[in-house]
C-alpha cells in the first residue's frame, strides 16, 4: 500500500467515531457565531465576512490538516492583521480588500506548505512571538473600549483611541455601557462552569434581547453592513479593489497563521501518536483561506480556543471539525436574519474577554527571567505591536527573530582544548588564550560556525603572537556544511600560524569540506594548511593530524585534500568523540 493510499484510508470517517464527531462539532459552531461576528468586527468589516468563513475553514481546512484536533477558523490576531492591513482601503470597497487578502495569503499558506517551509517556524522566536501576541490582546482591548462604551473616538492606534474614550467620559452611552458591561459579567459568570462552551453565545442573546425588549437604542450588526439571508454562494471580488498594498498585508496574515497553527499542533496533538507534519497543515491553512475567499470569507488559521473546545466536545478525529462547518452552515442559512439585530456592546465584550484570557503572566514571567536578550525581544515586538501597524510589526518581529538566533549561535560556541589522559583517552580542557612556541594544540568546536558564530570563533581562536613553530589542529567532525565566513577566518588563522612557522591543521572533515578544499583552494589560502577527512573510527582522523602535527614530517596528506597520512599507523580507542553529538 502507497503513502498516498494509506493517507486516504486514515482519513475516511470510522463509523464507530462519526457519530461522535458529528455532536462534538455542534459546540463548536455555535460559539463560533460570536466569534466569528467578532472577528468581523476586529477587522474593520461586515460581521458577515466572519460568519462565512467559520463554515468554509473548518469544512475545507479539516479535511487536509494532518494535526487531527486542529479547527480552522478565524483568529483574533489573523484578524487584526486583516483590518491593519485594509486600514486605509476606502470603506465602501473594504468588503472586497478583505477577500482578495484572504485569498492571497491562503495561496501563499498553499506554496508554504508545497516548498516545505514548516521547518522555518521553529526560527520564530518565543520571546518575540509572545511579545506579538501580547500585543495583539492588549490592542483589542484597547480598541474595542469605544464599542463597549457606545462612544466615538479618534486616534491612531488603538491605545489612543481607548484614553480618548477614558478622557472625554461625556461621550460614553450609558445604556451601550450596560449591555456591554452585562456581555462581560455573564462571559465572567459562566466562562468556568458547565455552560462555558456556550457561553459567548448566551453573553450575545440575553443582552441583546434586552435592548429589544426595553427598547433601547444601542447600534448593532445591521448598522455595519447588510446580513444576506439564505445559503451562501461562491462570489469574485471587484477587481478595482486589488492593490499591491494587500500582498504585503497578506504576507503578514500568512506568518501570523503559520506561525499559530504550528503552536496549535503542538498544543493539541493526535490522539493516535501520530506527528503532526507542518507542511500538510500550511496547505490546510492555505486551503482553509481560499475557500473562506472563495465565499466572501476573511482570513482563518488554526485557532486555539476552537481547537480546545473541539477537544473539549470529544472529537475523535478530524471529522468533528468538518461538522462543525456544517453546522455553522445550517446555522447561517436558519438563522441568518437574527444576526444583524444583535447588540455590538456584546461583541466588544467577547473580544474584550477573549483578549484577557489569551494574556498568559506566566509565560511573560518566564521569559522576562531568562535574560537581556529575550527581554529586549519581547518588549520591542510588545512595543511595536501597539504603536505601528500590524504589517510592520510583522516584519520587526520577524527581522528580530533572526538576530536573536543569530546572536544566541554566537554566544553559544564554545572552544575546547582536547589532550591525551595516561590511558590514550581524549580529555577536554579550557583552550589556551595564546599559544606558546612549539606548541601543538587540538581543539574542538561546539556551535554553529555559520556567520556570527565563525566571527566568534575567530576571536577565541588561541592568538598566536610571536610563538614559533606551533601547531593547531581544528576538528570539525559531523560538520555537513561550513559558511564562506568561516572559511575566511580559518584561512587567516592558517597565514597567522605560518607567519611564525607554525601550521594550522583541520581533522574530521566530511567529503563536501574535503572537495571544497582542493588544490586550488589551498593554494588560494596563501598559508600552509593541512586537511584529514573524517574515517568511521572516531578520533582517527584527529589522531593523524596530531602525529602530523607533532613529528612535523611528510607523514601528513599532501594539500591536494587526500586521506589519512601515509604509513597507516593502527589507531587506538580513544573513547566516545566529543564533538560527534
Amino acid at each position: 500500500m502507497t503513502d498516498e493510499s494509506a493517507r486516504a484510508r486514515r482519513r475516511r470517517p470510522r463509523w464507530k467515531d462519526l457519530r461522535t464527531d458529528i455532536v462534538a462539532g455542534l459546540p463548536g459552531a455555535i460559539s463560533s457565531v460570536p466569534d466569528g461576528m467578532a472577528s468581523g468586527v476586529l477587522a474593520g468589516v461586515n460581521p458577515v465576512h466572519g460568519l462565512y468563513a467559520s463554515f468554509a475553514g473548518p469544512l475545507v481546512g479539516g479535511m487536509t490538516a494532518s494535526t487531527r484536533m486542529m479547527v480552522i477558523t478565524t483568529t483574533s490576531a489573523a484578524a487584526l492583521a486583516a483590518g491593519s492591513a485594509i486600514a486605509t482601503v476606502a470603506p465602501e470597497q473594504r468588503s472586497d480588500a478583505i477577500i482578495w487578502l484572504t485569498l492571497i495569503a491562503g495561496a501563499l499558506m498553499v506554496v508554504a506548505g508545497l516548498v516545505r517551509l514548516g521547518r522555518y517556524t521553529r526560527f520564530v522566536s518565543h520571546s518575540v512571538m509572545t511579545g506579538f501576541l501580547t500585543g495583539v490582546s492588549v490592542n483589542i482591548i484597547f480598541g474595542q473600549l469605544p464599542d463597549l462604551a457606545g462612544a466615538d473616538a479618534s486616534g491612531a492606534v488603538a491605545l489612543l483611541k481607548a484614553w480618548d474614550v477614558i478622557s472625554h467620559p461625556g461621550r460614553i452611552d450609558p445604556a451601550s455601557l450596560v449591555i456591554g458591561l452585562s456581555a462581560l459579567a455573564l462571559l465572567i459568570v459562566l466562562g468556568k462552569g458547565r455552560f462555558a462552551m456556550v457561553s459567548s453565545l448566551i453573553a450575545l442573546v440575553i443582552p441583546t434581547a434586552a435592548v429589544a425588549i426595553f427598547g433601547l437604542t444601542v447600534a448593532d450588526v445591521s448598522d455595519v453592513g447588510t446580513i444576506p439571508t439564505g445559503l451562501p454562494l461562491p462570489q469574485i471580488p471587484d477587481p478595482g479593489a486589488f492593490s499591491l498594498g494587500l500582498v504585503g498585508g497578506a504576507f503578514a496574515v500568512a506568518a501570523i497563521v503559520l506561525v499559530q497553527g504550528a503552536g496549535v499542533a503542538e498544543s493539541a496533538p493526535n490522539p493516535s501518536g501520530r506527528r503532526s507534519d507542518a507542511n500538510r497543515d500550511f496547505g490546510a491553512q492555505g486551503w482553509g483561506n481560499v475557500a473562506s475567499a472563495a465565499f466572501g470569507g476573511m482570513p482563518v488559521g488554526g485557532s486555539v480556543g476552537q481547537t480546545a473546545i473541539n477537544v473539549a466536545a470529544g472529537a475523535r478525529t478530524h471529522w468533528a471539525s468538518v461538522f462543525a462547518g456544517v453546522w455553522m452552515l445550517l446555522i447561517l442559512v436558519v438563522f441568518a436574519g437574527l444576526v444583524g439585530r444583535v447588540a455590538m456592546p456584546t461583541l466588544a465584550a467577547i473580544l474584550i474577554y477573549a483578549a484577557i484570557g489569551s494574556l498568559n503572566p506566566a509565560r511573560i514571567r518566564t521569559i522576562w527571567s531568562a535574560g537581556a536578550s529575550s527581554q529586549i525581544a519581547l518588549t520591542t515586538t510588545f512595543v511595536a505591536t501597539l504603536a505601528l501597524p500590524v504589517v510592520v510589526a510583522v516584519g520587526i518581529g520577524v527581522a528580530l527573530s533572526l538576530l536573536v538566533q543569530l546572536n544566541q549561535e554566537a554566544v553559544d560556541l564554545k572552544v575546547v582544548r582536547l589532550e591525551r589522559d595516561d590511558q590514550g583517552h581524549l580529555i577536554e580542557g579550557p583552550a589556551p588564550a595564546a599559544l606558546a612556541a612549539d606548541d601543538v594544540v587540538v581543539l574542538d568546536v561546539y556551535g554553529s560556525l555559520f556567520y556570527a558564530g565563525a566571527r566568534t570563533l575567530q576571536a577565541r581562536l588561541p592568538d598566536p603572537g610571536v610563538a614559533t613553530d606551533a601547531a593547531v589542529v581544528l576538528r570539525l567532525r559531523g560538520r555537513t556544511t561550513l559558511g564562506v565566513t568561516f572559511f575566511t577566518v580559518v584561512s587567516d588563522y592558517a597565514r597567522r600560524l605560518e607567519a611564525n612557522g607554525g601550521r594550522l591543521y583541520l581533522s574530521g572533515l566530511g567529503e563536501d569540506m574535503v572537495r571544497y578544499w582542493d588544490e586550488e583552494r589551498l593554494r588560494g589560502v596563501g598559508a600552509a594548511l593541512e586537511v584529514f577527512p573524517a574515517t568511521e573510527m572516531l578520533g582517527e582522523s584527529t589522531t593523524h593530524a596530531m602525529e602530523a602535527a607533532t613529528s612535523r614530517r611528510v607523514r601528513h596528506r599532501p594539500a591536494t585534500g587526500g586521506g589519512p597520512a601515509p604509513g597507516g599507523e593502527t589507531e587506538v580507542d580513544d573513547g566516545p568523540d566529543p564533538g560527534a553529538g
